[in-house]
């Protein structure tokens, strides 16, 4: 029988930063420090060869595809965020869908059964959960104030062996967004996402894991639902996207479609933060396509749990001012 040398707990000492206890959200899956390296872990044990991208995804995707030299094809999406397929999929060839804004899972069900060799990107819907059958990624600092942390539901038995990643180097705007407030974090905040460029896969860290543990994921998703429920009720007359509001599921932002193209910037000068999903749109796309006018149109509002009805009225108060 082989040695294995036991890390004896220290005791004494000074007190270690206290955590609530709890359990993970997906214990089951696999726990991995970024969900492009989810997508990397996939390409690796499945072996593919070409890779099927919708224009309207995040560039960040491409860091695994150049690392292993996959042939990238990109495809459209319609008014409705529903992919259109109008070739077909090889056998060394996999299709990534990503389920935009958590708001797309009756599209991911019907994929499941049409699509050969799918990826479902459900870095926007952290509380979708996998279908058995199907490859599937998360990224976890969408959705919860940790620094990085990815969880991936593989198929079949292939494992890869991976070393532990370590976070401490990526807190400091976490921290100083309870100390000094969020403004304040926000350059630790892009620094933290350049860190993340070109990591190697490694196993979520101990620290990322600990806190993903004491997170009350229950009160976090209905609290995104009753915000997304109340801009819903104002905006659905003005939003020019099609929303089917009935059976969300903790979804990641509420994306209204306005074409006024200095929208996201006026609210922004009012302290109402919003992202463009994503910028390298632009360079991929051309101004006559939907996705052009999708990145540059669509206001993600933030719905999530530390927000109450009151946040929600003041957004609605600064789009009912400038509209």
């Amino acid at each position: 029988m082989r040695n294995i040398e036991l890390k004896e707990k220290p005791i004494g000492g000074y007190i270690e930063l206290q955590l609530p206890p709890g359990e993970e959200y997906y214990p089951s899956l696999l726990g991995v420090n970024t969900g492009r390296n989810c997508l990397e872990y996939i390409l690796r044990v499945k072996g593919y060869e070409t890779i099927y991208l919708p224009y309207f995804t995040c560039d960040v995707l491409l860091e695994p595809i150049k690392k292993l030299n996959v042939e990238l094809k990109y495809y459209h999406i319609d008014p409705n965020l529903d992919p259109i397929i109008d070739f077909d999929v090889g056998e060394k060839e996999c299709f990534v869908y990503t389920n935009y804004f958590g708001l797309k899972d009756k599209t991911v069900a019907k994929l499941t059964s049409e699509v050969k060799n799918l990826i479902i990107d459900n870095s926007q819907a952290f509380f979708s959960n996998p279908h058995s059958h199907i490859d599937t990624f998360y990224s976890c600092r969408k959705f919860f104030g940790v620094p990085d942390g990815a969880y991936l539901h593989l198929t079949g038995l292939i494992r890869l062996a991976l070393k532990a990643d370590t976070s401490i180097n990526r807190f400091s705007h976490l921290i100083k967004s309870i100390d000094v407030g969020i403004e304040e974090g926000y350059t630790d905040f892009v620094n933290n996402n350049r860190v993340l460029f070109n990591n190697n896969i490694r196993e979520m860290s101990s620290l990322t894991k600990r806190i993903l543990s004491g997170i009350d994921y229950q009160y976090c998703r209905k609290r995104r639902e009753d915000n997304f429920r109340y801009l819903h009720e104002f905006l659905k007359d003005r939003n020019q996207l099609r929303i089917e509001a009935d059976e969300i599921n903790g979804p990641m932002a509420y994306p209204f479609l306005y074409y006024k193209s200095d929208l996201k910037q006026q609210l922004i000068s009012r302290k109402v933060f919003v992202p463009t999903y994503w910028p390298n749109v632009f360079e991929w796309t051309t101004k006559d396509m939907f996705e052009y006018g999708l990145a540059d149109n669509l206001v993600a509002l933030p719905i999530d749990h530390r927000y109450t009805e009151a946040d929600m009225k003041r957004i609605l108060t600064c789009i009912n001012q400038l509209l």
